[in-house]
């Protein structure tokens, strides 16, 4: 057995062993496999596909390749929520604080960026101090004090993910299916949550592309959580125009307060109100309507925001600092009308290229950098009217941007 064997067995089409894909995947980890040659079978995995025994056997094989999170000694429910990704999505930052106000514990593991979807790791450590590198006590004793804690993987944590998420990242193999659902659920296990909600973005701006794509995603991951004894619930939610009003990192936390503050109303609130109503209604054995209604009432009288001031600052985020660079142009709209689109993928590139997301696996994220609309979908808007503002370093803010490259009107 060797690696080539195996990439020349994917890439015609066939499907691999457990003992192959043991073989291919024990090896990288343990850098005996090159970068190059994991990317070509990760590149021949995203265009043949895995079958559902070698997706669960991958599952099961990152899951095993480190420690994986007991949560047992907290006496309170647990549920996480995932998203796949998407441009401006920062519902984790929203409902993590919602759902843990209300009695629901929400143990978050989280990823950095994926191609062109930003990472809730990324975002949040784009606050002044704010650490994600927690250990099992630290964590452990977060979520009792707060109901919500975010940590990152560790190196003893689905290592295997970790380090082929990385490869994925930039070598154009985020949009598979079977890696899609093996990375996810994996973590999500490894990560203890008795429940698990996955929001599954589809749409350009997401790696998922297309609805029939994303009812295969579905029941995968359900039927790899029947496997697992694990609650799966899905959402299958659209991602052809960005999530919200901020694109990048500290831009996205401003926005994710001013949501919990009620001062933001657009889109991202009414799906925060959703998942967050989901997650309460599978942690707590409620109707959705009751659900919501005490994801509302949470909203409405602080008690949320106070739970994500809390949150940040006893991982050591200091609010005070999230500030944005200085270096900023406004785009405007260039003629009178009414906004049809925004394109979710041209906004995703804008982004990474203002320094908010990562061309290859040794970049810096510059968390100040991103971008902020001033108008939505459906809205008119004059010609002259700001469309929406870059924030970045001098050099690398474009002199010029064509907003129809990004916008349609009617």
């Amino acid at each position: 057995m060797n690696i080539i064997e195996i990439i020349t067995k994917k890439k015609n089409g066939y499907a691999l062993t457990d003992e192959e894909i043991d073989y291919a995947f024990q090896n990288y980890l343990n850098e005996k496999i090159p970068d190059y040659q994991m990317s070509s079978l990760l590149m021949a995995i995203c265009i043949n596909g895995m079958n559902y025994d070698e997706t669960t056997h991958l599952t099961d094989l990152f899951l095993r390749s480190g420690d994986t999170l007991d949560l047992s000694s907290i006496d309170a429910p647990k549920v996480d929520k995932h998203s796949t990704g998407g441009i401006g999505d920062k519902t984790t930052m929203i409902i993590g604080p919602i759902v843990a106000s209300l009695g629901v514990v929400v143990p978050k593991m989280s990823g950095r960026g994926l191609g062109i979807t930003g990472g809730t790791i990324d975002k949040l450590e784009s606050i002044p101090g704010f650490r994600t590198n927690l250990k099992e006590d630290e964590f452990l004793s977060l979520l009792k004090k707060n109901g919500f804690a975010v940590t990152s993987q560790t190196s003893n944590l689905v290592p295997m993910d970790r380090k082929i998420y990385a490869l994925r990242d930039v070598t154009g193999t985020t949009e598979s299916l079977p890696l899609i659902a093996s990375s996810i659920l994996s973590k999500k296990i490894a990560g203890g949550a008795d429940k698990i909600l996955i929001d599954i973005k589809v749409g350009e701006g997401a790696l998922v592309k297309t609805m029939s794509e994303a009812i295969k995603l579905s029941d995968i991951m359900k039927k790899i959580g029947e496997k697992y004894k694990k609650e799966v619930r899905t959402l299958l939610t659209p991602m052809d125009t960005p999530l919200g009003y901020a694109i990048g990192n500290r831009v996205e936390v401003l926005e994710a307060m001013a949501v919990l503050k009620g001062e933001s109303k657009s889109p991202l609130t009414d799906l925060c109100v959703q998942l967050a109503s989901h997650m309460v209604s599978m942690g707590k054995n409620l109707s959705y309507d009751v659900a919501r209604d005490e994801v509302l009432a949470a909203l409405e009288d602080g008690s949320a925001y106070q739970k994500f001031v809390d949150f940040v600052h006893d991982q050591g985020g200091d609010l005070d600092q999230v500030v944005l660079n200085s270096n900023k142009v406004d785009i405007l709209a260039p003629c009178d009308g009414e906004i049809d689109s925004i394109s979710a993928l041209k906004m995703g590139e804008l982004a990474i290229s203002l320094g908010a997301g990562r061309l290859q696996k040794e970049d810096e994220i510059d968390p100040g950098t991103g971008i902020m609309l001033h108008h939505l979908v459906g809205e008119k808007v004059q010609k002259g009217d700001v469309l929406f503002t870059m924030y970045g370093k001098e050099e690398a803010l474009l002199p010029f941007v064509d907003p129809n490259e990004y916008y349609t009107f009617k």
